[in-house]
């Protein structure tokens, strides 16, 4: 396959500008799902561990089938960005969705995820095979050393947070709690904070504008969400520590 340079453009410019509609609308409202779902609505609703594989999966399954049906050989450059961006997916997906304490998850918010996790998958695989240049110095680029650094770390606080969201519940509780331990001593959203320098991790190891609009799609959907969860926690604990910021430690 052909590197298809007006479609990645135009999806990677139409990430960004999703991005900045989000921001915009999640400033005040929040998507719902997690504890902002209307129970009371008519929505048909998914268990959480069924709705998080689902939407998650394309996006491990779509760059897996583009490797698979592409033809010659590929430097192993392509290959090890391609398979460090599946390896957070895998454990989205197959990991992290069994282990969920989460609510039942709206039909159309896990539909709307699918969709943008097969269109994000196909941008950022067929950038990758078909599209990125790579050579042989490049293992040796500040930006790749670097920029995996940054990926493992954020990746690193994101599941250690994840981990400590679920042990704040016992088998059958729906209550919430304040976080405590890791980077929850600083920030309402550890958990955020960890996915987003994720992926800014993975933009500046690349160096390329697929990854850098996901990056940018990724910081403007879930950092108000780390705000409103904040706020949340000063609403209903007395007790909530007011030290602690929003989302990113000492700053916001």
């Amino acid at each position: 396959m052909q590197c298809q340079e007006l479609l990645v453009r135009g999806l990677s410019l139409g990430m960004i500008l999703g991005g900045v509609m989000h921001f915009i609308c999640l400033r005040k409202s929040h998507a719902a799902y997690g504890r902002y779902v209307d129970t009371s609505g008519s929505s048909m609703m998914v268990p959480a561990r069924l709705a998080w594989f689902l939407q998650e999966l394309p996006a491990l399954l779509v760059p897996l089938l583009l490797m698979l049906i592409t033809d010659g050989k590929h430097s192993t450059g392509k290959h090890l960005m391609l398979w460090t961006f599946c390896l957070h997916y895998f454990q989205r997906s197959c990991i992290y969705s069994l282990l969920t304490k989460g609510r039942p998850y709206p039909f159309n918010i896990m539909l709307s995820g699918m969709v943008f996790c097969s269109i994000n998958g196909f941008l950022q695989a067929h950038y990758l095979l078909h599209c990125a240049t790579y050579h042989n110095t490049w293992f040796s680029d500040a930006c790749l050393l670097t920029g995996l650094i940054i990926f493992f770390i954020g990746m690193g606080v994101n599941i250690h947070s994840d981990h400590i969201l679920r042990s704040l519940r016992k088998p059958g509780e729906i209550s919430y709690k304040i976080p405590r331990g890791g980077l929850f001593e600083y920030v309402s959203g550890a958990n955020f904070f960890g996915e987003m320098v994720q992926w800014l991790g993975y933009a500046v190891a690349t160096w390329s504008l697929p990854t850098f609009a996901f990056a940018f799609f990724t910081i403007c959907f879930i950092g108000p969400r780390a705000y409103h969860h904040h706020r949340f926690y000063h609403e209903k604990f007395k007790d909530f520590p007011r030290s602690r910021r929003s989302l990113i430690p000492f700053i916001f």
